[in-house]
């Protein structure tokens, strides 16, 4: 093993400082600054860490990192494991249980952590999943599948289509459900995109992230997988959903419906919720209970539906006080073919904004209104700001959130190039994304 392998991802002071004290990745450590101590298993650092600090894991599980100072001195207490992964054995999969497709986009939900040394590695086949949730070979037949291993704001439109052709290809294999593995920041949008590019679906899609790591003691990503595999086993429902924590407990898994759910906190287990419309499902103690009548059924004998084409020249643009609107002329000049605004209240803009989308209208580009306000929905007829827009083009979108608005787009001008066709598409419901009504507040 070379030093580059043996001391992963140091520089700077930090690998001077360990270099000095002829220490390696997985040895136990003791690292001594003024009157503070600290114990604990020096772990892999991510290539784009800084120079100046030293990162150990705690006997509790957690990972700190430690500054590096003149007067830090770091001495070996114990040789430790380097940063290794042992094939589990092969596990015997239950022929009577359903079969279930995991694909794995990246993120630490569907990882193996080592807990000694920190390090990840993917879980590339069924019993790897099985040697880290146990509980799964009680629930499903499994067949993983490692499609990116993307942090999930790098995942762009070609990754949908991508998603969106691995889900048909298990579904024509045969599977009764597929489970997505994504990291939470943009999976939202994900969400959107395949409930779209995945229409008349005869088995469930569920996507899964988890918003604490596998390596905490507080992590979600064994719950939620637990409750997105049981969901793709045993909802009546063929339907793209997102399985999360329901609360700040582990005491549920809720489902939401894949056009109508959001990110709501950074890093809450419960961050995810329903958004103008109630959710699918809870997922109890391996229980499903339906939270809606409203739902297309299963039906392994439905032909799935693959529209997984997507155009990116569609923009998210939010509308601020004080905003040039020079951005959409850009955006026009960059031959876009849709705009999403995001304004204010009940869909307003700036009057200073009429002459770019004026500009913009007359050019062939579809412009759309959402509102900034995460519940409600758009009113444009109700003052004369709104009234102005709609004269000049503008398309309301009722309830939809800015993010599906934006997804929507995007899928329908990679099914169409006709403008009319396109805004007959936008302001149809095509999968849900609308609500016929404005839920009463809880």
């Amino acid at each position: 093993m070379n030093e580059k392998e043996r001391l992963s991802g140091y520089k700077g002071e930090a690998l001077a400082a360990i270099r000095k004290a002829e220490v390696e990745i997985g040895d136990l450590i003791r690292i001594t600054r003024n009157s503070e101590i600290h114990e604990g298993i020096l772990i892999p650092r991510s290539e784009y860490g800084d120079k100046k600090h030293v990162i150990i894991k705690l006997k509790s599980g957690y990972n700190i990192g430690i500054r590096i100072t003149p007067n830090t001195k770091i001495e070996r207490t114990g040789k430790g494991t380097k940063p290794t992964f042992t094939q589990p054995p092969s596990l015997k999969q239950n022929p009577k249980l359903p079969k279930i497709a995991i694909i794995s986009t990246g993120g630490t939900i569907a990882s193996r952590v080592d807990y000694r040394t920190g390090a990840v590695r993917p879980a590339l086949t069924a019993s790897d999943l099985y040697s880290v949730v146990p509980e799964l070979t009680k629930i499903a037949q499994l067949d993983a599948q490692i499609l990116f291993s993307l942090l999930s704001e790098n995942i762009t439109p070609k990754h949908w289509t991508e998603m969106a052709k691995a889900v048909s290809n298990h579904i024509l294999k045969g599977v009764d459900g597929v489970v997505i593995a994504h990291g939470t920041d943009t999976m939202g949008y994900t969400a959107a995109a395949l409930t779209f590019s995945l229409q008349s679906l005869p088995v469930p899609v569920i996507l899964v992230g988890s918003q604490r790591s596998a390596d905490r003691p507080s992590s979600d990503a064994a719950t939620n997988l637990i409750g997105a595999v049981v969901a793709a086993a045993k909802v009546p429902f063929a339907e793209v959903s997102v399985a999360m924590h329901e609360s700040t407990s582990d005491s549920s898994i809720i489902l939401h419906r894949g056009a109508k759910v959001r990110k709501c906190h950074t890093s809450r287990r419960d961050a995810f919720k329903s958004v103008n419309a109630s959710s699918l499902a809870r997922v109890q103690e391996q229980r499903i209970i339906m939270l809606t009548e409203k739902y297309r059924k299963r039906d392994l004998t439905r032909k799935l539906d693959l529209k997984p084409e997507f155009n990116e020249k569609v923009a998210l643009v939010k509308f601020y006080p004080g905003m040039n609107p020079a951005i959409v002329d850009w955006y026009v000049k960059k031959e876009y073919r849709g705009i999403i605004l995001e304004g204010t209240g009940l869909g307003h803009v700036g009057s200073f904004f009429y002459e770019a989308i004026r500009n913009a209208v007359e050019h062939n580009v579809v412009v759309g209104m959402t509102s900034q306000c995460i519940w409600g929905r758009v009113g444009m007829n109700v003052y004369g700001q709104g009234r102005d827009l709609l004269a000049l083009g503008v398309i309301a979108l009722e309830d939809m959130l800015p993010e599906t608005a934006t997804v929507k787009l995007m899928w329908i001008f990679g099914q169409t190039r006709d403008v009319e066709e396109a805004k007959t598409l936008l302001k149809t419901n095509v999968a849900g994304e609308i609500s016929s009504r404005t839920l009463a507040e809880k």
